[in-house]
């Protein structure tokens, strides 16, 4: 009887760009050499030159969506998963930000693994100097666990999010409830029963809300040391959590609120004063910008808990740098 190979899955990546083709550029280049079927960039209306830059490349893989206005990059994941899905309809997805890359053998290493079980499997994302990158720690969400709730209890957030122990490229796979959307792999399943992300987020929590949603409906979401990703992320100043530019603390605030609703369920409420009170603390590190924190983060904290998702990205910007909502849409709004 003779036997044939195992089907080879088809691994589809997807990359969200706006403006800044330095950084998309050795983000394509390490795609293009790893294993994979098709690579999908979504540019948000760049004029930099990314979509020249893109369609001068000479790869059958390689497709380019030109978005005519910056949809964020929940926009662009949102439509690029869809055109994906409905062009392409591949096994996998692996979904980046721009300055988000595979180390070499990334993908193989997915390809190696066991994926028996996995609806979803996130990378180790680590910085160009090799620590873990902080702000895409998994976590498992110490409201549904108890045994990560009494550790947060003692230790706040090295409680729930995983260690750097779990970093070691031979440790297993780890089952999570948060992965970030760097170094995602979603497969189809997932995104069948998960939809798709929220656009209307713009930047920040959207991988949150969204891997935590898959959870809630039971997909299983799990953290593969072995898979080594890149964040070359400039959004936070070194040493703090400082955000810049400094609009981005609306939706960072905003959406963080969104996402504790959905993680805390019951005991949201009770937490609130506890998040007010944190978040407020960080003003000082915004130096002469501290006020224009304040004013960010009480607008993102109302909006939040009204479950407002319609202010505009140039409302945002115009909130941020005291001109009005016209004066923004005709600048550059990053």
């Amino acid at each position: 009887m003779t036997q044939h190979p195992p089907s080879r899955d088809r691994i589809a990546a997807l990359v969200v760009t706006h403006q800044r083709l330095a950084k998309l550029q050795p983000t394509v280049t390490r795609l293009l050499a790893e294993d994979l079927d098709a690579i999908v960039v979504f540019d948000n209306a760049s004029d930099d030159g990314t979509v020249e830059w893109l369609r001068g490349l000479d790869d059958p893989r390689l497709h380019v969506i030109a978005h005519d206005r910056n949809t964020g990059g929940a926009g662009g994941f949102d439509m690029g998963l869809r055109d994906i899905v409905e062009r392409l309809d591949p096994d996998w997805v692996l979904i980046s930000d721009d300055d988000g890359r595979p180390m070499p053998g990334a993908v193989a290493a997915f390809r190696d693994m066991d994926r028996d079980g996995w609806d979803a499997v996130g990378a180790a994302v680590l910085t160009p100097e090799g620590q873990v990158c902080e702000m895409n720690r998994p976590y498992r969400n110490p409201f549904w666990r108890l045994p990560e709730f009494l550790r947060t209890l003692r230790a706040g957030r090295r409680g729930f999010h995983l260690d750097d122990a779990a970093y070691d490229s031979d440790a297993g796979t780890i089952a999570v409830d948060m992965a970030s959307f760097v170094g995602l792999f979603l497969s189809r399943r997932a995104i069948r029963q998960g939809g798709y992300p929220d656009r209307r987020l713009f930047i920040y929590g959207d991988d949150q809300l969204y891997t935590l949603r898959l959870r809630r409906r039971g997909l299983r979401i799990g953290f593969a040391p072995a898979i080594r990703y890149e964040h070359d992320t400039t959004s936070i100043a070194a040493g703090t959590l400082r955000l810049t530019p400094i609009w981005k603390v609306y939706y960072m605030y905003r959406n963080a609120l969104l996402a504790y609703r959905v993680a805390a369920g019951p005991w949201f409420w009770p937490l609130l004063p506890l998040l007010a009170v944190k978040w407020r603390r960080i003003a000082p590190r915004y130096g002469d910008e501290s006020a224009t924190f304040r004013r960010l983060l009480g607008i993102a904290m109302r909006d939040g808990l009204r479950g407002r998702l319609d202010r505009t990205h140039p409302e945002v910007i115009a909130i941020a740098s005291g001109t009005s909502p016209r004066e923004a849409e005709s600048g550059r709004s990053g």
